[in-house]
């Protein structure tokens, strides 16, 4: 079916919107059932298009799907993030460019200098974890929308998912997150979550 841009106000229904929000869960375990390359492939291509400041998209997304690999990511993570990253088909490292300025001149041609607008490094480095923050964000989303679960995580030794995955790189890792078919095993009751009253205002 080819998207028709004049029904872009046209609301999704609740059975979607049950699916991507009020019911989806953060799953603590997973199936075996593998999860096709073609299906990685294609929640990247989703996940591209959501906005990003200058359209810097200073995500990177290495996704683990071996046994060895995961093994490699486990020691790393803390207390029962272990366990659930082991028991994951998937797991996802979502990690931030800090060199990301290098392809705005490719990605943001409408305005030539805007390398230049991230020469500062401490004002880069802010950008890279805010939008690739962001690109997470859209991530989770674009694989609930594509049938799959996901479990977040940041309890994790950076520095040492830098130097296992991303030694020699300008790519450091942000968060992690488990990615397969989820189960109901170890699933939490759903916490409570804000008032509109408690945490937004309309001026």
């Amino acid at each position: 079916m080819t998207y028709d841009p004049s029904t872009r106000d046209v609301a999704l229904d609740d059975t979607a919107l049950a699916q991507l929000f009020s019911e989806a869960r953060t799953r603590n375990d997973f199936s075996d059932r593998p999860v096709p390359e073609a299906l990685l492939r294609r929640l990247y291509d989703l996940t591209r298009f959501g906005p990003t400041a200058v359209n810097s998209t200073p995500a990177r997304f290495l996704f683990l799907t071996s046994v060895e690999a995961r093994q490699r990511l486990a020691p790393f993570m803390s207390g029962n993030n272990r366990e659930k990253t082991l028991k994951a088909p998937v797991n996802v490292i979502i990690g931030m460019d800090t060199r990301f300025h290098e392809t705005l001149p490719r990605l943001f041609p409408h305005a030539p200098g805007a390398r230049d607008w991230f020469a500062d490094e401490a004002a880069r480095r802010e950008s890279a974890f805010r939008n690739s923050s962001l690109q997470g964000g859209y991530f989770m989303i674009a694989a609930r929308a594509l049938g799959l679960d996901v479990g977040p995580m940041s309890g994790f030794d950076a520095a040492g998912v830098k130097a296992e995955f991303f030694a020699g790189t300008s790519v450091e890792p942000n968060f992690i997150l488990n990615l397969g078919y989820g189960t109901d095993e170890n699933l939490f009751p759903r916490s409570p979550r804000l008032d509109f009253e408690e945490a937004a205002q309309i001026l």
